[in-house]
């Protein structure tokens, strides 16, 4: 009979002075060293790669929820979540992903219903895109009222902050923006196309966003941080593209 011995030593200090000390909140047996007070886990998992990094980030980026994402690549939604937590960080800003504006561009009012852990507690994304280049140029997230609206009117662009506006007839907009700028449509969804063609997008990537969903958002920090996300990647779609095309 052939036995084989393993004997663990501490990675903080090599010391073999180790004692089991129960498990972590992942349920991973985890050590505490007598000699440096260090306490980790007895087995670490394998690193995930880059690739597989972006995969998964990929995969519920495009409307798979995290517990779909944990069934199917067998990652923790802790995990997941902290990846995206470091990727919202790396992105550009908002500002730096858009086209110049051009003297005759239109921007779009809209605003789209979401909710956090219950239906009850609404978020609405109220959003404005050039109706040139289909960009996001401000997003503001909260309830239906004016202080949202006066705080999507403060995070526009300085160069789109002249340009002519068309939003339905919400009155918010009307008490927000001067009327020599902003054109009202009542009952028409014409001249609003583009924005909503944008909110059918984001429900059709985002589970978040999605009707009648299970994937809801549990938080507001991530709620507004995976809304970010999204909204900057579109954007830079767009200005790659843009890039591409010009001679």
């Amino acid at each position: 009979m052939i036995e084989e011995t393993l004997t663990y030593s501490c990675r903080s200090c090599g010391s073999a002075h180790i004692i089991r000390n129960g498990h972590n909140r992942c349920g991973n047996a985890q050590y505490l060293c007598k000699d440096c007070d260090a306490c980790r886990v007895l087995r670490p998992q394998q690193r995930y790669t880059a690739e597989t990094k972006q995969t998964i980030l990929a995969a519920y980026q495009e409307r798979m929820s995290l517990r779909g994402v944990e069934r199917v690549f067998g990652v923790w939604r802790g995990t997941v979540l902290r990846w995206v937590r470091q990727q919202v960080a790396e992105l550009p800003k908002l500002s730096q992903t858009l086209l110049p504006a051009q003297p005759n561009d239109v921007l779009e009012l809209d605003e789209c219903w979401s909710f956090v852990q219950q239906g009850f507690f609404e978020r609405w994304l109220w959003v404005a895109v050039c109706r040139r280049t289909r960009q996001v140029v401000a997003y503001a997230i909260g309830d239906r009222s004016q202080p949202i609206c006066r705080k999507l009117k403060d995070r526009l662009p300085h160069g789109y902050r002249d340009c002519r506006l068309v939003a339905d007839g919400w009155e918010a907009y009307q008490l927000t923006f001067p009327p020599s700028q902003l054109q009202v449509y009542r009952g028409l969804r014409g001249p609003t196309n583009h924005v909503e063609r944008w909110f059918n997008t984001l429900r059709q990537r985002l589970a978040r966003y999605t009707r009648k969903t299970l994937a809801f958002s549990k938080s507001d920090t991530y709620h507004a941080l995976v809304t970010h996300a999204f909204i900057v990647r579109y954007n830079l779609a767009i200005l790659h593209a843009s890039r591409t095309l010009q001679p």
